[in-house]
């Protein structure tokens, strides 16, 4: 099996006989995830301080605002998992309209408010720093959301559809949202607002290369290798070789993107907790609201765990593209958008955890 099939066979055999069988089912790179991501993340910062020149030479070629490495990464990243999702089944998806709705009212009413609201709750006095944080707030998780989903044993068809749902929205809605949240909702609560200015083009781009070309790869890979030698096949023998790419290209895409913002990170350690704090407040309190607003709705485990997690993930590879576009790549903006990933990667494998935990004690197997 694949390294998320072997996932999602060890959290239905924890629902059965605990949490160390689930363990034990679990191929080395899922089982210590968590070890792999950290080693990333230090090593990412430590080439960001000992390699001179290393943040120009990664820097030297962008895809739009994205340094290519980055983007390679990101790309390597997205393309296994949705090269496994069942495009066929998307139809039962969308006919679910509870879900619909409610995914769109938490994505886009629900979770940029709360976002707003902590940043001026923790972060009052720094204005660069708070409204970082709104743009991360803005920014609808449509990469890493699916990898996460797939490790919890979500429902994987439902998680790319709401992932699309959230790039047209993304799309549609970003700059005009910033706008608000930036300029007038402020504006009426008599608070200091900010001047920005969104490319929808920029925007437009990097959804169309984060999401699209490995959208379009994922597709055509599995129509076309279910057509040559079948599903059997694709999914017993192709994709268990496929599989653990995904997880290479996350670990890739942690070290480049550390390595970027090492020497920021490690010099202002205050301003990172500070930022880091309500980042925290958000992933926990907007993932728990998701898994009960499930519950309550009777979706099901597997939609309720997918609601929660693209409630919850930002897609803070565009928060950082926008922030560094319009304040600059030194700007305070920039920094809370790189926090951003050193605060939602740890935060969302611990999340992983709790969904399997809360499918034993809060749904029916």
């Amino acid at each position: 099996m694949s390294t998320h099939t072997t996932a999602r066979a060890a959290a239905g055999g924890s629902a059965a006989a605990g949490g160390s069988a689930a363990a034990g089912k679990l191929s080395s790179l899922d089982r210590f995830l968590p070890v792999w991501i950290m080693a990333a993340m230090a090593a990412g910062l430590a080439l960001g301080r000992l390699v001179p020149g290393l943040n120009e030479a990664l820097d030297a070629v962008k895809v739009g605002s994205v340094s290519l490495p980055i983007a390679v990464g990101l790309l390597v990243m997205m393309y296994p998992v949705l090269a496994k999702v069942r495009y066929r089944e998307t139809g039962r998806v969308l006919a679910d309209r509870r879900l619909l709705i409610t995914s769109l009212v938490m994505n886009w009413l629900l979770a940029p408010a709360f976002m707003f609201a902590l940043a001026w709750i923790f972060i009052p006095d720094l204005p660069e720093y708070r409204t970082g944080l709104v743009i991360v707030g803005l920014a609808r998780c449509i990469a890493m959301v699916m990898i996460w989903n797939d490790l919890a044993c979500g429902d994987r068809e439902a998680a790319a559809v709401l992932v699309l749902i959230n790039s047209v929205f993304q799309v549609v809605a970003f700059g005009t949202l910033g706008w608000f949240y930036l300029q007038v909702l402020p504006g009426w609560l008599g608070l200091a607002t900010t001047a920005a200015d969104f490319s929808f083009w920029a925007i437009t781009a990097s959804v169309l290369v984060f999401l699209g070309i490995p959208l379009l790869a994922g597709f055509l890979t599995r129509t076309l290798g279910e057509k040559a030698r079948g599903r059997d096949w694709y999914e017993g023998k192709f994709l268990p070789k496929l599989g653990p790419w995904a997880l290479y290209g996350l670990l890739f895409t942690i070290t480049l993107l550390f390595a970027l913002q090492g020497n920021t990170i490690t010099q202002r350690p205050l301003d990172v907790a500070r930022i880091a704090l309500p980042l925290l407040v958000y992933f926990i309190v907007v993932f728990g609201a998701g898994m009960m607003a499930g519950k309550v709705l009777k979706l099901g485990y597997a939609k309720s765990t997918t609601l929660a997690f693209t409630a919850a993930g930002n897609n803070f590879e565009l928060a950082i593209a926008v922030a560094i576009g319009t304040f600059g790549v030194a700007s305070g903006q920039a920094l809370a958008g790189v926090v951003g990933p050193l605060i939602e990667v740890p935060a969302l494998v611990a999340l992983v955890y709790a969904a399997l935990w809360a499918r034993k004690r809060l749904f029916t197997p």
